[in-house]
């Protein structure tokens, strides 16, 4: 009887989170499709094991791994058009975001990372919108952010659209930041609620924005020439198995997401949730970077971003 194939799989989450949870979907429905001719070793954080998150793309790159999840963010400095994704105020809530990565955006990002790098992309997972909590005031407008300081990712666009809606950015690293947001250092912070909560942020800010400024997608891509190499029927099934984890993947981190607004409430968290007239006024207030991607980026994908 021959060896089964194995892939190996890594991340840079713990277990419990819908990434991980996901690998586990991907691999049970893999060996499901093939009858356990090709079996699934995970790495759930390669951080345990001395790496860099940021060395996931380069371990899959080279081939020690088979496969990982990852941030489409830290790809855009070799496939532009994947800055679109982190465009402010792109999509105007989880279905949209889903589709166009689903659709014709998704696509065109797809052939633009394969053509370039040794990758094949089998599909985007959900990182979910950031939000801003903060622990001043109730932020309806980009004018109740005037002077506020705002803890963000180094990232020159989230910088720059902070700076429009009128806040004092402050780039910072995770660790720093953190320090930072304990200390009153700074007065706000943007994150999906999940990472508000894993970081104690919820002890000191009382106020969360449902203002979804950003989107976070991650890429699940496996080493280009191993995925060539396997019969077809293999590709087929690994490509079914991915697509059957991305929609588990998906529903599991949106009820995360629910589930910590609830305990945040609970807590006596004061939400806001912008009406369309508020969500717009902000989307209005940072268009310079909007126009200035349509630039560097060409209309085309912008246009299918805008597609449902």
């Amino acid at each position: 009887m021959p060896e089964p194939i194995r892939i190996r799989f890594g991340g840079y989450s713990p277990p419990e989170t819908s990434h991980s949870r996901a690998i586990v979907r991907f691999a049970e429905g893999l060996a499901r499709r093939t009858g356990g001719a090709v079996q699934t070793d995970k790495a759930w954080n390669v951080m345990d094991f001395g790496y860099g998150a940021n060395e996931l793309l380069w371990l899959v790159e080279s081939g020690v791994l088979t496969m990982c999840y990852f941030s489409t963010a830290y790809l855009a400095e070799r496939v532009p058009e994947l800055a679109v994704v982190d465009l402010p105020f792109l999509f105007t809530g989880l279905d949209h975001a889903h589709a166009a990565l689903d659709g014709e955006l998704g696509a065109f990002l797809t052939e633009r990372t394969e053509r370039r790098l040794g990758y094949r992309v089998l599909g985007y997972w959900d990182n979910g919108f950031r939000h801003l909590s903060n622990r001043l005031r109730p932020v309806r407008s980009p004018a109740d952010l005037k002077g506020m300081r705002v803890r963000l990712q180094l990232n020159d666009i989230h910088a720059r659209t902070f700076r429009l809606l009128g806040a004092e950015p402050v780039p910072t690293d995770l660790k720093p930041g953190i320090a930072k947001i304990a200390s009153g250092e700074v007065d706000a912070q943007e994150n999906p609620l999940s990472n508000t909560m894993t970081y104690g942020v919820h002890k000191v800010h009382s106020h969360v924005t449902m203002t979804g400024t950003f989107y976070g997608a991650r890429g699940v891509y496996v080493h280009k020439a191993t995925f060539d190499g396997w019969p077809a029927d293999v590709q087929k099934a690994v490509r079914e198995a991915v697509r059957e984890a991305i929609l588990f993947q998906r529903e599991a981190a949106e009820e995360v997401e629910r589930d910590y607004r609830r305990q945040m409430e609970k807590m006596g968290i004061a939400f806001v949730d912008l009406t369309p007239a508020e969500r717009e006024a902000f989307r209005q207030a940072v268009r310079p970077v909007l126009e200035e991607a349509k630039k560097e980026l060409g209309e085309e994908v912008l246009a299918l971003a805008a597609k449902r």
